[in-house]
């Protein structure tokens, strides 16, 4: 979404992780996505990384001049600590030292954090977007879609919030649907506002 924010023009190279060709791990050994190629020196392995990146490229930092400590901090919460939680909760079959409702539990705390921070505000930090909202909404787009009506029910502030993000065209721009790559393909390059 930062990507498209900044309005950058970008090769893609959609990967399977099934798949994962050999040209992923030649410009990021730990095999994993999303990885932003700048040149064959600058490598961009982490999603916060490519965001801030993104930003700074044509002075679109709107997302990212108050709060920065703060903000910071809380995605690196939801990106580890809620990152561990949500997995277990959507893939509970595959965790079964626990059972789906206490990894629930645990998904609700941090849901819950952010439901009371939407209750004064249309954002996380203020009632302007920021760059923890674009790098959080994701995580909890996936948990969401879990179980929708027990989200709607429990978070209904921070259901708001997650809809309207879902339905932005900021986010519609970026979700179309890309050809898995095949090695040596033709470059498929896009601008996600265009």
């Amino acid at each position: 979404m930062a990507l498209s924010y900044s309005d950058i023009t970008v090769e893609i190279k959609e990967i399977s992780l099934k798949n994962r060709p050999q040209e992923l791990y030649d410009v990021s050994p730990k095999g994993t996505v999303p990885v932003l190629c700048l040149n064959n020196s600058t490598i961009i392995e982490e999603s916060i990384d490519i965001m801030k990146w993104a930003l700074e490229q044509k002075n679109m930092k709107s997302w990212f001049i108050s709060n920065i400590n703060s903000q910071m901090e809380m995605i690196m919460l939801y990106d580890d600590e809620f990152k561990y939680w949500l997995d277990r909760y959507k893939y509970h079959d595959r965790f079964p030292e626990n059972n789906k409702t206490f990894y629930m539990e645990k998904c609700h705390i941090f849901l819950s954090r952010i439901n009371n921070l939407l209750k004064g505000n249309s954002y996380l930090f203020s009632n302007k977007i920021s760059l923890a909202d674009i790098a959080i909404f994701p995580f909890i787009r996936q948990c969401a879609n879990v179980d929708v009506d027990w989200f709607a029910k429990n978070y209904i502030n921070t259901s708001k919030w997650l809809d309207y993000f879902i339905n932005s065209k900021l986010f519609l721009s970026v979700m179309d649907k890309y050809p898995e790559y095949k090695s040596k393909q033709k470059p498929l390059i896009i601008n996600f506002n265009k």
